[in-house]
């Protein structure tokens, strides 16, 4: 397994990690997970990620329970907890969402508790919050590393101007800044990885743990005949990101990927995760999958990327067409 520093800090973690968005307690039990996450840790991944909000708090239960049972040393794998959303679902009250300083305190000490850890290595403010100044948030996290329940903080789908004002407010009252991003980033969705955050890259240098590098599933060509019954865009409540990826015009560039993929003679899942990864400004990407044959495929994408050369790389720009227009100065 290959390992990266996460931005500018000391902290490494694997290039690619497992996830639980999903998956978790709607689509897995215990069994499933302990058997995948085993299969992720004995391959090297050392980051596992999560959410207040996934399975609204159940996921978190399931992995604490999973940690617990597998006894791993606690100092060579890092777990994340992300906050914004809450997990009461329709039952959220005021100040049980968003990113006050008593929903962030709040949130973190649950986490604490369902993931069965006495601190998080990542803590994310899982969607920017327009009703809160951002110097509380970034106040709010700093107390919470002080304390000791939280190494790192960072942000997920903030825009680059939000990111960046909060590095302005760490470096105004002497505070620890966010050290990493997790946008979403693949072969579709490319905007913000590539355009929007260039100069935060080049300033502050934030590391990235992105997510949906299959776009959730599209990019393994799963959906190029129909929609599975038992995949995520046939789940109750997941309609939006059916709507969001099935679409002819996508579906075709998948269609022309694959036949690419078939020519390398790798899965076209390993394929387009070892293309997110191929970005030097992709810290890690966040893996998901039900099965052990599924995970074992996007695993391989690590030697998929190493048969990707720059000819491989343009052969799927010319089918994709999706890289940004960066402005010309």
């Amino acid at each position: 397994m290959e390992y990266r520093n996460m931005g500018r800090t000391g902290l490494q973690l694997s290039v690619l990690s497992f996830g639980s968005w999903v998956s978790f307690h709607k689509q897995i039990d215990d069994s499933v997970a302990d058997e995948l996450m085993g299969i992720a840790y004995d391959h090297g991944v050392n980051f596992f990620d999560n959410a207040e909000v996934y399975a609204l708090g159940e996921s978190e239960n399931m992995m604490g329970r999973v940690l617990k049972k597998k006894n791993w040393d606690r100092t060579s794998y890092t777990v994340s907890s992300k906050a914004f959303f809450g997990w009461r679902g329709k039952e959220n009250k005021p100040n049980q969402t968003g990113l006050s300083r008593k929903h962030l305190t709040e949130a973190c000490n649950e986490a604490l508790k369902r993931l069965q850890t006495d601190y998080l290595d990542l803590f994310f403010c899982h969607r920017p919050d327009k009703k809160t100044p951002i110097e509380e948030t970034v106040w709010a996290m700093h107390h919470l590393i002080q304390q000791g329940k939280v190494l790192y903080w960072g942000t997920s789908e903030w825009s680059g101007v939000e990111i960046m004002e909060a590095h302005r407010v760490a470096a105004q009252y002497g505070l620890i800044g966010p050290s990493v991003e997790q946008p979403q980033y693949n072969l579709l969705e490319r905007n913000k990885l590539e355009n929007e955050y260039q100069m935060v890259f080049k300033t502050v240098g934030m590391g990235t743990t992105i997510w949906s590098p299959l776009a959730s599933g599209l990019l393994s060509g799963k959906y190029n005949d129909g929609i599975p019954e038992d995949s995520r865009f046939g789940l109750t409540g997941f309609d939006w990101l059916k709507d969001r990826w099935m679409k002819d015009d996508l579906l075709q560039k998948v269609k022309g990927l694959a036949g690419l993929a078939n020519e390398l003679g790798i899965s076209m899942a390993a394929m387009s995760i070892g293309w997110c990864i191929k970005n030097p400004n992709v810290t890690t990407a966040i893996l998901g999958a039900t099965r052990k044959e599924q995970l074992l495929e996007n695993l391989s994408s690590l030697d998929a990327a190493a048969k990707m050369d720059d000819a491989v790389m343009k052969k799927i720009e010319d089918i994709v067409q999706t890289k940004p227009v960066l402005p010309e100065f």
